[in-house]
Order: structure tokens, then C-alpha cells, then sequence
């Protein structure tokens, strides 16, 4: 008896992508795509929380952190490229193939906490953009977060070209409105460069490491690194090694265009914070509805605020689209169980709008930045459970059917994985020793 066939990631979208034929450009445009998906992820109201309390209290010093967790989430995000194109296999699927039980069942279940923390981030940023621009009540607005479902099922059922199409226009958005707020702003452009140069007084104060560590959860996602490594698949790409090696070079382009554009709207969020409220003295701006009331007064202007809200607001709807597919994916690929889209969306959003509502109605507007930032170190506390079987899976040439990942790549993220293992031991010391 024949053994039964491997499952498909994405089933419903695998291969359903053609490629196209002709020149550089066209052949590019055909891969351009799943890369946005991804970015949003790193874009997401998360990174709000964790920019602008960074921005206000340390000026541009965070900058570097923006910048080093950008290149690691390049390099990482290009592993996974060559894991679901070489090896055909999405990271949770590996994991399943390569591990025992109780280890697949761990690893899921720590997958399954990343998406939660970072649902719980868009389910908070959605409805504070929401309650700034309509005056909707937050508890109200968290649970009307639930019914996105429906718009993500509404364009998944009309392709994935399309999906990636509504992605890039929303992000297109989000970056319109910041390059406006910037303008108002007006940075001193050399402080900004000069943010950029890693600081030492990152690790020597522990609150500036919670905001750090809080970055690089918010930028480098562990499920992205799932869901980039299934959506690649989405394109019909051939059986040859030339046709493989020729897409996972176009799709590390896209993904690093994707990831560039994402660094532009993270250091905006940090610069607009700095330059508007850390050299006015108001470093303690750290909730994003204190942000919006800020910042008309202090940049005199009438139309900042709006401009952060619909960013925000076109941040967290985004940012569920990488949710919802991370969701199946992870689900799918660790315990080969399938459920319906919409069950699995309202699955995962109801156990974040549990959290979020209780903080709304007890704590109010004072509560969402703390619970916010907090989403996101729990995300960086996850991080080396999919980057370190990441980094092992790709480096191994059976794996990749005779096409590894560079050793200087393994190399360069096996150092991204010990010093974020590193830096989240240390804080975990830092937080047992008071």
C-alpha cells in the first residue's frame, strides 16, 4: 500500500499563483507579493506601542534597535523562502516530520501563544484607532474587531493575488500618512542618523532593554517565519533546481523590499515620537490615544491626528490577515488538524479579545500601551523556538533537496538566535531580581 501523500500548506492557495515568463522585472513581479504579507506583520499596532514609549522617554537611541532587528528579520524571513521553495515543507510541517510528540505539541503551543500575542496587539490597536476616529467605546470596539473574519474570507475566496493586493494598498496608506507626519514633524536628520549607531546604555538600563526587547518581538514575529515559509508555495514554481534556485531569488527580493518599506514605517512611528514629544519633555508618552491628542497641538496642525488614527486603523486591519493564515498554518502544519477559516479566525480572536476587554473596561485607556508592549516581549520571548529548528532545517541539504541555506547565512542567524536567547535571559534575571 502506497504511503499517504504529505499535506499541502495552504491546500486551498498551493501552486495556485502562475509565474510569468519575459524579462527581469516581469518575472520579479510575478513573486512580488507575499513579501507585504509578511512586512505588515512587522508593522503592526505592536509596534506602535513599543516605538512611541521608546521615542518619547530615549529620543532616537532605539533606532539602532529598529535597524538590527530589521537585518535580522531579513535575513531570518529569507531562511524561511528557502525552506518552503527548496524544501516544499512550511516550518510547521518540518517540525512535525522531524520531531517526537510531546516536542511538536510544545512547539505548537508556543507558536500558538505568539499568534495569540499578536492578535491581542491588532485586537488593542483596532480598537483604540477605531474609538479615536468614530468616538466607538473601547470594549465595543474590541469586539467588533471579530467580525474582520468576514473580509478576509471575502478576499481569500477571490484569490490570493488579491489578498496581497488589498495588503500592499492599506500599507501604502499607513506609509502615506507618516511621510506627512514626518514633514510636520521636523527631525533633526543628524540625531536621526546618528540613532542609528547602537548605544551600550541599551543594555545597562532595564527599562530601555524591556522597550528593546519589546522591538525586536514586535519586528523579528516567530509566526511570520511560519507563514512566510508556507505562502511562498502559493507560486506554481517548477520541479527543476534552476526553477527553484530562480525562485527563492526573486522571492528574497520581495521579501527584502517588503522588510525595507517596513523599517521606513517603524523608524517613522520612533522619529515622529522623538521629534514631536521627547524634545518638547514629554517623555512618558507611552499610551497611543495620549499620542493622538498630543500630537495636533504640538506639531499646530489640524490633521496629524487623523493621519495617526487611520494609519492605526489600517495597521490592525492588516496585520489579521498574517493572523488568520498563521493560524491555519501553524494548526495545519503541528497537528494536521484542519478547521474552517472562520472558526479559526473567531477561535484566535476571541481568545485575544478576552484579555483585551477585561483591561479595557477595568483599567481603560491607561491599561492598553502596558498590555501592548507586553504582547510583544512575550513575542520575543518566543522567538527562539521557531528560529533555531529554522535555522537547523535549512542548513541541512537533505532537507533542502541539494539547495541550503549559505553557511554564512547559518552562521550570521545562529548569532541572531543566541543573542536574543541571550537578551531574553537577561531580562528574565533582571525582572526575578526586582
Amino acid at each position: 500500500m502506497p504511503p499517504a501523500p504529505q499535506p499541502l500548506s495552504l491546500p486551498e492557495v498551493h501552486g495556485s499563483v502562475a509565474l510569468r515568463t519575459g524579462g527581469f522585472w516581469r518575472r520579479l513581479m510575478a513573486f512580488a507579493g507575499p513579501g507585504f504579507l509578511v512586512a505588515v506583520g512587522y508593522m503592526d499596532p505592536g509596534n506602535w506601542a513599543t516605538s512611541l514609549a521608546g521615542g518619547s522617554a530615549f529620543g532616537y537611541t532605539l533606532l539602532s534597535v529598529v535597524l538590527l532587528s530589521n537585518i535580522m528579520a531579513v535575513l531570518l524571513q529569507a531562511l524561511a523562502v528557502r525552506m518552503g521553495i527548496a524544501g516544499g515543507r512550511d516550518l510547521a510541517q518540518f517540525c512535525y516530520d522531524r520531531f517526537g510528540r510531546p516536542a511538536r505539541i510544545f512547539l505548537w503551543l508556543m507558536a500558538e501563544a505568539a499568534i495569540i500575542a499578536t492578535d491581542l496587539a491588532e485586537v488593542i490597536g483596532t480598537a483604540i484607532a477605531l474609538n479615536l476616529l468614530f468616538g466607538m467605546p473601547l470594549p465595543i470596539g474590541v469586539v467588533l474587531t471579530a467580525l474582520d473574519v468576514f473580509i478576509i474570507l471575502w478576499l481569500q475566496g477571490k484569490g490570493f493575488r488579491l489578498l496581497e493586493a488589498f495588503v500592499v494598498a492599506l500599507t501604502l496608506v499607513i506609509a502615506a500618512c507618516f511621510v506627512v507626519e514626518i514633514a510636520y514633524a521636523h527631525p533633526v536628520w543628524g540625531e536621526v542618523l546618528s540613532g542609528y549607531i547602537p548605544q551600550k546604555s541599551v543594555l545597562g538600563d532595564p527599562t530601555m532593554l524591556y522597550l528593546a526587547l519589546g522591538i525586536i518581538g514586535a519586528t523579528v514575529m516567530p509566526h511570520n517565519l511560519y507563514l512566510h515559509s508556507a505562502i511562498v508555495q502559493t507560486r506554481a514554481v517548477g520541479p527543476t533546481e534552476a526553477n527553484k534556485r530562480e525562485a527563492i531569488r526573486f522571492a528574497t527580493i520581495d521579501s527584502t523590499v517588503a522588510l525595507t518599506f517596513a523599517l521606513f514605517v517603524n523608524s517613522a512611528i520612533l522619529i515622529l515620537a522623538a521629534a514631536t514629544f521627547h524634545t518638547s519633555g514629554q517623555t512618558h508618552v507611552a499610551e497611543i490615544q495620549d499620542a493622538y491628542k498630543l500630537l495636533d497641538p504640538t506639531l499646530g496642525t489640524t490633521i496629524a491626528g487623523t493621519l495617526f488614527a487611520v494609519a492605526l486603523l489600517a495597521s490592525g486591519i492588516n496585520s489579521t490577515v498574517t493572523a488568520t493564515l498563521s493560524g491555519q498554518i501553524v494548526m495545519e502544519g503541528f497537528i494536521r488538524f484542519r478547521m474552517k477559516p472562520y472558526l479559526r479566525r473567531l477561535l484566535t480572536r476571541g481568545i485575544a479579545i478576552v484579555p483585551a476587554a477585561v483591561v479595557s473596561v477595568i483599567y481603560g485607556e491607561s491599561g492598553t500601551a502596558e498590555l501592548l508592549v507586553l504582547s510583544q516581549v512575550v513575542l520575543s520571548l518566543q522567538l527562539p523556538f521557531a528560529i533555531v529548528p529554522l535555522v537547523a532545517f535549512t542548513a541541512n541539504r537533505s532537507l533542502m533537496n541539494g539547495l541550503p541555506a549559505p553557511r554564512w547565512q547559518t552562521l550570521a542567524c545562529a548569532v541572531i538566535a543566541a543573542i536574543i536567547i541571550a537578551l531574553n535571559i537577561k531580562l528574565i534575571w533582571d525582572v526575578m531580581s526586582g
